[in-house]
């Protein structure tokens, strides 16, 4: 699971097992079938970039799943 940190909280993503889970799906399929390019799956997927809201769910029909079951949030520690 790849993981964002910030001082707002970490997001997560499941794009990796989920491509893997979908007859190992390519980062370039996946891009296809969303309208992106590859290179905006692979900042996805490494967690080096957060997609929009509409590209999440857009990501998310692509494996016929629920969007939390793609992304995650975990709020930050309380201080």
């Amino acid at each position: 699971m790849a993981k964002k940190k910030s001082s707002k909280g970490e997001l997560t993503n499941n794009i990796r097992r989920l491509r893997f889970d979908h007859d190992e799906m390519s980062q370039k399929a996946l891009a296809e079938k969303v309208g992106v390019s590859r290179q905006t799956i692979v900042a996805i997927e490494a967690a080096k970039y957060s997609p929009s809201l509409e590209l999440a769910f857009q990501i998310a029909h692509a494996f016929e799943t629920p969007i939390e079951d793609v992304f995650g949030y975990i709020p930050p520690p309380d201080e």
